[in-house]
């Protein structure tokens, strides 16, 4: 069981070949485009593992755009003491599921 550590769209996660991931969304993709991801920070298997320094030189991560979608709606609440003021708002963020296809080290 192989798995790396990836960085992308400014956060990481850790990924396993065959495994999927939500991230926030990745623009310009549609369903079925590939991505890949060269911001490989390690790179562990059972009998090694590899850290990068930031990253790992010629390591890539290959993606699959399984689905665009929204997350789970968050209600966000601004109040003012005293004045009664008092406003709701909602907001449901945008989300990419992706697939790990292939971890190349």
């Amino acid at each position: 069981m192989s798995y790396a550590i990836i960085q992308i769209v400014g956060k990481q996660f850790k990924v396993e070949e065959g495994k999927t991931i939500v991230t926030d969304k990745i623009v310009d993709k549609e369903i079925g485009d590939t991505v890949k991801v060269t911001d490989v920070l390690l790179v562990a298997d059972e009998n090694s593992s590899t850290v990068g320094t930031p990253t790992i030189k010629n390591a890539e991560v290959i993606l699959k755009v399984v689905d665009n979608g929204k997350g789970k709606k968050i209600r966000v609440l601004k109040y003012k003491s005293k004045s009664k003021y008092r406003k709701v708002i909602g907001h449901r963020q945008h989300q990419s599921t992706l697939e790990v296809v292939k971890i190349k080290a």
